[in-house]
């Protein structure tokens, strides 16, 4: 079987996940919950793609360790803090510019676009794990920066948690622990795990993955990540300008003079 053919054989499965969370989220009226479900789409593309090999590598095991343990993880994290949460007011927005009918329209509008999405960034986890080569040192630069990366959004998260159930906190900004040298340490960290399995597809030889990581990227940084969720937070939180003036948006580094 070609890789071409091995990476469109996610595609159904995906689709399938996709349906069933549309289903879900549609029944709550929430399509935020949408969120909950994208880790899970890798997770089901990593499980199609090792379905796919004959016998299965210790790259291609490794790569299914590290996607199951990122995408669990993100997902009980976000079904936490979001399931009995209002809609976000990203998706809100969306469903007010797209009534009436928004319901079905949800399923190509967010869901559609999500998954494919996930098909996309899914590159590397297939070029990973369709190879019979040895692991390398390559390898282990790879599943550290994963691990790394996954760390970091985890402490990230936990610290945002914390904050975010303390009183006091209302109207104030996190400027503390990770928060004090990025203002957006998660997003940091998710962008170290799909360069991790990006050196894990280069070291097999799937240099031609690049597109997942990159697109990783500039969704993190220009589109649904740091750009997005800063559009309005300067109303919500009057504190934000003084933070955003001493404290780089994405990459951590010291702290500047406000």
């Amino acid at each position: 079987m070609s890789l071409v053919a091995g990476w469109f054989n996610a595609l159904p499965w995906m689709l399938a996940t996709t349906l069933l969370a549309w289903a879900v989220c549609t029944a709550r009226r929430n399509a935020g919950l949408v969120d909950i479900f994208w880790s899970l789409f890798l997770l089901v593309a990593a499980l199609s793609f090792l379905r796919e090999t004959a016998e299965p590598s210790a790259r291609a095991l490794l790569v299914l360790s590290l996607v199951g343990i990122w995408a669990l993880r993100l997902a009980a994290h976000l079904a936490v803090r979001n399931w009995n949460a209002p809609e976000d007011h990203r998706y809100q927005a969306i469903r007010a510019r797209n009534q009436p009918g928004f319901a079905w329209k949800s399923l190509y509008l967010v869901f559609a676009l999500q998954a494919v999405l996930a098909f996309i960034v899914a590159l590397p986890l297939h070029g990973a794990m369709a190879s019979s080569e040895p692991l390398n040192a390559l390898d282990l630069v790879g599943a550290l920066l994963v691990i790394a990366g996954l760390l970091v959004e985890t402490i990230a998260d936990t610290q945002l948690a914390a904050f975010r159930d303390d009183p006091d906190s209302r109207g104030q900004v996190l400027d503390s622990g990770l928060w004090r040298y990025s203002r957006h340490p998660n997003y940091f960290g998710e962008f170290c795990v799909w360069w991790g399995f990006y050196l894990l597809a280069l070291a097999a030889g799937a240099w031609w993955a690049l597109p997942s990581p990159l697109l990783m990227s500039v969704l993190l940084m220009r589109v649904s990540g740091v750009t997005l969720l800063e559009k309005d937070i300067g109303q919500r939180r009057p504190g934000y300008a003084q933070y955003v003036a001493r404290t780089n948006a994405f990459f951590p580094g010291p702290r500047r003079s406000a």
